[in-house]
């Protein structure tokens, strides 16, 4: 995908690091079915890139995503149709959220603004959240007669505990950025303008890392998520054992006897 102002969604590639940017900054990045489509893409592309070690996702202008156009949608011109019979045409496997869920590379979220409805999902989906102090997270799903359709349900219970989740789905709260730290949503609040800057600090050191082991403990991370322990440990040792076998492990020690920084290759 190349870096064009006319793509919704751009893709850059630098120092080990892509910075994919949703880019409908004249409609707050509302979602469309182009956007959807390119910033799959864009993920995929990410996650299948040996040179990628890390991932950033953020938006341009004012708005990180402000969800679904809620004028076009009222139209009926919108993502989900008001009339006639459910689509069926678009393949979930494919759709951001799932995706983000399923991505090998770390994925740092720089929320430049607010983060409305399915850009609240597209945030939480990511693993690590840098939100600018003006930034907003706003569960509004319910107070538009829909329920979080991309990550919600799944991830806040996780996050944030059964209570909290609840109040804000059932609500539909706005969460100030200062709100969003207290609660467990995000990891730093920063200046405006400075949340890119310190996403890709993050990156710079994620990236400085072995790549396979990074992306061996964001799997077992996920897989954690839903199985008992002494499965965990004996799948976490199955992991452990190829990784043995990789330069980056050798190099890692030599480094460390050699007191140098290590440069791994991902091999």
């Amino acid at each position: 995908m190349a870096d064009d102002d006319t793509l919704e969604v751009r893709y850059e590639l630098s120092e080990h690091i892509a910075t994919i940017t949703l880019n409908a900054p004249q409609r707050m990045n509302t979602i469309s079915r182009p956007m959807l489509e390119q910033l799959g893409s864009a993920l995929l592309r990410a996650d299948n890139d040996p040179e990628v070690r890390c991932v950033i996702l953020t938006g341009a202008g004012r708005a990180f995503c402000a969800g679904l156009d809620v004028t076009a949608q009222a139209q009926g011109r919108g993502m989900l149709r008001t009339e006639g019979p459910p689509r069926t045409t678009l393949d979930l496997r494919t759709t951001p959220p799932t995706v983000l869920h399923s991505m090998e590379k770390p994925v740092i979220c720089a929320v430049n603004g607010g983060a409305a409805g399915y850009g609240m999902d597209l945030a939480i989906g990511c693993d690590i959240r840098i939100m600018a102090r003006s930034a907003k997270m706003a569960a509004a799903f319910c107070k538009r007669g829909v329920l979080p359709e991309s990550g919600s349900t799944w991830y806040l219970p996780r996050m944030i505990g059964w209570a909290k989740a609840a109040q804000l789905i059932f609500t539909g709260r706005t969460l100030s950025a200062a709100e969003s730290l207290e609660w467990g949503l995000a990891n730093e609040v920063v200046d405006d303008g400075h949340e890119q800057a310190r996403a890709r600090a993050i990156a710079l050191e994620i990236a400085a890392n072995a790549p396979l082991a990074v992306q061996a403990a964001k799997r077992m991370m996920r897989m954690g998520l839903n199985e008992p322990f002494p499965e965990h440990v004996h799948h976490v040792y199955l992991q452990l054992l190829p990784l043995l076998q990789t330069e980056d492990v050798k190099e890692g020690m030599r480094a460390f006897a050699e007191k140098r920084a290590p440069r791994f290759e991902g091999r």
